[in-house]
């Protein structure tokens, strides 16, 4: 009697601990970050399903199941439920993501702009990329690069890693095994194989085919001629989308449709674009006017339309002419093509023996054989000239700390511009002798 009792206080132990460890919680197959501002959490496959948890852009989720384009994660709390694949950055992106704040805080601002509705930035540029930060009505940003890319649905860089570590190779010894197996099947002798039917004695006639119908109304009905392939329907072009890399007043940098930018230069300098979208400006220096105001001269680049692979195809100096009260065109560049970056920045010119530092900026045009090179050009009151030029190679991406080299003068030596007395004594010797 006394084991019987025994063996039954052991059942009602081993059932607690039972009872006390719960569910067996599901393995984790991976870690992900979350990419939106907020990510909800859903207890099923559903946008209706109720939300279990809500996480914020940059919680650490485990990932324990991909269902399509679905992913079941397990947050800090212990909590569990689904999301969107889409929505989640891998490890390496939000290194990635970090370090971008770093570059972008180094990049040379091609412009301040502005927003009139609720825009979001994206980690990529595609409409579908993780958004981790909302610009509010008139919230302002800087505008550092730009980049031409197709509209494409967007994949989860946590789906296509997870997708390449389950492609694992079938066991060796489960090969093995079945190359022993295909042994010795092979190893019995094998019935010979059947003689395969011939074609049957009216075989040519009935390969003549009748002529078929042809319908006039519909295009491409009529059969090809013999030798002649028909025509194959024209694929859908890919539609192309401009987005812009902006960095705002927070140092989060990202990437934004380009058409929901409108640039801050004034109205009164803006009203002389001729419908042309300005791409980047730049202020080059203040005059007082009549009133006692200060009005400011500026550099902006423009293009007429968007889908191109370069920044602009134009420049225009617009300086305030204090006297007539209205602003003017110092200087203008029409039908190029320019690459950002651009900047304005200060530069050395040599005028008779005396060298001053005045009011620069360079650009990045394409030369008529295809190569770029970088202008850059002096601004001395109400004249702008040509100092010096320099091959320029293409920035492989709008990160490319290369741009900050944009702001940099070139050597002083290059910038200035000789005398008439030192181009003389170059092409005449004998000045040269004291």
């Amino acid at each position: 009697m006394r084991g019987f009792y025994a063996f039954l206080l052991a059942a009602l132990l081993g059932l607690g601990a039972a009872c006390n460890q719960g569910p067996a919680k599901v393995p984790v197959i991976g870690e992900a970050f979350a990419g939106p501002i907020t990510l909800n959490i859903r207890q099923e496959i559903s946008p209706k399903a109720p939300t279990v948890a809500t996480v914020r852009h940059g919680d650490r989720l485990a990932i324990l199941q991909i269902r399509r384009r679905f992913t079941r994660v397990r947050a800090d709390n212990g909590v569990e439920g689904w999301c969107e694949g889409e929505k989640l950055l891998t490890p390496e992106q939000m290194e990635r993501l970090r370090a971008t704040n770093e570059v972008a805080a180094k990049l040379p601002s091609q412009g301040q702009a502005m927003v009139y509705d609720l825009l979001n930035i994206h980690t990529e540029p595609n409409r579908q990329a993780p958004s981790f930060h909302q610009l509010k009505e008139n919230d302002k940003m800087d505008v550092l690069g730009h980049r031409l890319v197709a509209r494409l649905p967007f994949q989860s860089a946590v789906s296509k890693q997870l997708a390449v570590a389950a492609e694992k190779p079938a066991p060796r010894k489960r090969a093995a095994r079945r190359d022993q197996d295909k042994g010795k099947v092979e190893a019995f002798e094998q019935p010979p194989m059947p003689q395969p039917p011939g074609p049957p004695v009216n075989w040519l006639e009935i390969s003549r085919r009748s002529p078929l119908p042809v319908d006039e109304t519909k295009p491409n009905s009529r059969p090809p001629a013999p030798g002649k392939t028909a025509p194959q329907p024209e694929a859908d072009p890919v539609r192309m989308e401009d987005w812009s890399l902006v960095r705002s007043t927070e140092g989060r940098a990202g990437w934004v449709l380009t058409r929901a930018l409108a640039m801050t230069i004034p109205d009164e300098v803006a009203q002389y674009a001729e419908g042309h979208r300005i791409t980047s400006w730049f202020p080059l220096g203040e005059v007082t006017a009549e009133d006692g105001t200060g009005k400011k001269h500026y550099l902006w680049t423009t293009i007429p339309q968007g889908g191109q692979d370069y920044e602009f195809d134009g420049l225009r100096v617009f300086i305030y002419n204090a006297r007539r009260k209205r602003y003017e065109t110092a200087f203008r560049l029409r039908e190029v093509k320019g690459y950002f970056p651009s900047a304005v920045h200060p530069v050395e010119v040599t005028v008779g023996k005396k060298t001053e530092t005045v009011t620069g900026f360079s650009v990045v045009l394409a030369t008529p054989g295809g190569e770029l090179e970088r202008r850059t050009y002096a601004f001395e009151g109400y004249r702008v000239r040509l100092i010096s030029t320099a091959p320029w190679a293409r920035l492989a991406d709008p990160f490319d700390l290369k741009a900050t080299q944009i702001t940099r003068p070139a050597a002083a030596e290059a910038a200035q511009e000789k005398s008439l007395w030192e181009r003389l004594k170059e092409k005449v010797p004998f000045l040269n002798q004291d």
